[in-house]
């Protein structure tokens, strides 16, 4: 019965972690490029391994605290920025792309690139080594406490199939999305995890964990959409003045 829980324990923990890691490599790979965000996550993982192998259960006294806090502090950074464009997109004060064209741009431009975005790389490494540190830790700490680390490595390697496996069936219909939708709910999704991990790694304690994150994208939500109309009706009131 204890190795029951301790595997439940260790896919469920470790489930919740993968699949805030592949919310961020999803958005931002389906709006910046595959290439680049593949990179991110293969060196992030790469990284993992090395600290894991190395570090072994000295893991467990790395700084998780200052790394939120630098990370959450990057993606808020980020998030921001595309959050204020696509506000300013979809209220009219900015002109919204011309997806036809970008999309054939785009594959054009993947068909001959040989440049790298180091955008989709820093956001995917950033995102997946925190959290792979973050499974890492519990994988240590919940195999530790039963001496049985090897069981709740288990685990945690079942959470990842299962995550990858959703990511593989949900991209397709995800990349299916307008890029304008789609770059203003990435915007909302980095900018709530950017203040959920740097508060947290400041010392906060969210109400309801990671649940938190949902309450907060929601209030941000609510707060760009209300930017949105007001941007909007400043810009009625500017074309009905001047016509």
């Amino acid at each position: 019965m204890h190795n029951v829980l301790l595997f439940l324990a260790a896919f469920l923990a470790s489930a919740v972690e993968m699949v805030e890691a592949l919310t961020i490599v999803l958005a931002v790979a389906v709006t910046r490029g595959w290439r680049s965000a593949a990179w991110g996550v293969g060196s992030a993982l790469g990284a993992l391994a090395v600290i894991v192998v190395v570090g072994g259960p000295a893991i467990t006294r790395l700084p998780i605290s200052g790394l939120r806090v630098v990370v959450g502090t990057v993606l808020l950074i980020f998030g921001l920025q595309w959050l204020r464009k696509a506000i300013l997109r979809s209220s009219g004060l900015k002109p919204l792309h011309d997806e036809e064209a970008i999309y054939r741009a785009e594959v054009e431009g993947l068909r001959n690139a040989e440049g790298h975005d180091w955008y989709a790389f820093t956001v995917a490494f950033k995102g997946v080594f925190l959290e792979g540190l973050e499974v890492a830790f519990l994988v240590v700490t919940f195999g530790g406490s039963q001496h049985n680390i090897g069981l709740a490595s288990i685990g945690a390697a079942a959470a990842l199939l299962v995550v990858v496996v959703v990511g593989a069936y949900v991209h397709a219909p995800l990349s299916r999305v307008p890029e304008n939708t789609l770059k203003f709910g990435v915007g909302l999704m980095l900018t709530a995890f950017g203040v959920f991990w740097s508060a947290e790694g400041a010392g906060a304690r969210w109400p309801g964990g990671d649940l938190a994150i949902l309450g907060l994208l929601g209030g941000l939500t609510v707060v760009s959409f209300a930017l949105v109309g007001t941007a909007r009706r400043h810009v009625l009131v500017g074309s009905e003045g001047t016509s």
